[in-house]
């Protein structure tokens, strides 16, 4: 179970920031082509991405890169140039903008061409990004599109964009979510989640652009695990801990948990269909649930 928590992004054209992000305590730090890099850079940065997946210790962390849409002129090189001179170091790769699992397929192919030309001994991954409309409606078979696939990530900003939903900032809560009677990014949230875990796969929320308003994010964190999802995107180191903490299993989630399966075990032994832990009647349900909270804290390095 790769653990998935925090997952940072830096600019492939600052040298100095990946550095910095691959030495943090971040689960996940992916090097930016896309949104984060200027036009005119996006071509030199691509040596940038080299240079970290070859030269840089990433300390457990996998060596993930975001490439540029399908529908840019970016795409094919940041495919082919990058995989090419990088390797079998390279875990992961972000497919931004998926919006038919034909996409996945033109990615797919071209990896599995390089990867047999040039001999690499493992299988490159992928985690593509749903971010429009016509994304949405096609998630179920984008989520399932390939073997590659390890994550399914929600885009909130292109999203809002594709469905013309009205909004002042990424992620963060305006005027507009409280004119709306409930979360507005619920359904799109809940059928992205429903599409990766009925695939396998981890699940991410996106960015939350205002990295100062900390409570903000926290509570993005909390609605995001709420709904079953994985970890969320820190756009700033600060962002870190807190999407580390809320997206780990709390130590009372742990010992309820852990409470729920003696419970079970010792009403099995005894010929007790019924049994209560903490005046809750718990049944084989309350089993899976304890079990994933306690592999869940295994997976982040509690003691559980």
């Amino acid at each position: 179970m790769r653990v998935e928590r925090s997952e940072l992004a830096v600019p492939a054209s600052n040298w100095d920031m990946i550095q910095k992000a691959v030495g943090s305590a971040a689960d996940v730090v992916f090097l930016d082509l896309e949104d984060s890099v200027a036009p005119n850079e996006k071509v030199a940065s691509r040596q940038t991405v080299i240079r970290a997946v070859n030269e840089l210790d990433w300390g457990g962390k996998p060596a993930l890169y975001r490439m540029n849409a399908l529908d840019t002129p970016f795409f094919y090189r940041d495919l082919i140039d990058i995989v090419e001179a990088a390797g079998d170091r390279l875990d992961l790769i972000m497919v931004p903008k998926i919006n038919r699992p034909e996409d996945v397929y033109v990615v797919e192919t071209l990896l599995t061409q390089i990867e047999a030309d040039r001999g690499f001994g493992r299988r490159i991954g992928l985690e593509v990004q749903i971010e429009t409309a016509e994304g949405l409606i096609n998630c179920d078979a984008i989520a399932k599109a390939s073997p590659r696939i390890e994550s399914i990530i929600f885009g909130p900003g292109d999203y809002t964009a594709s469905a013309r939903m009205p909004a002042v900032s990424i992620g963060s809560m305006d005027e507009w979510d409280a004119a709306y009677p409930g979360h507005r990014f619920h359904y799109v949230m809940h059928r992205i989640l429903v599409a990766g875990r009925a695939a396998g796969l981890r699940v991410m929320d996106g960015p939350f652009a205002d990295f100062r308003d900390l409570d903000g994010y926290r509570a993005s964190c909390l609605r995001a695990r709420a709904l079953g999802f994985d970890g969320k995107w820190c756009i700033h180191p600060s962002q870190i801990a807190i999407a580390n903490e809320v997206f780990a299993p709390s130590e009372a989630e742990v010992a309820w948990a852990k409470r729920v399966i003696e419970a079970y075990d010792a009403a099995n032994q005894q010929g007790r269909g019924a049994v209560a832990v903490d005046n809750k009647m718990i049944d084989a349900a309350s089993i899976k649930m304890a079990e994933v909270t306690l592999a869940q804290a295994a997976a982040t390095g509690m003691n559980p």
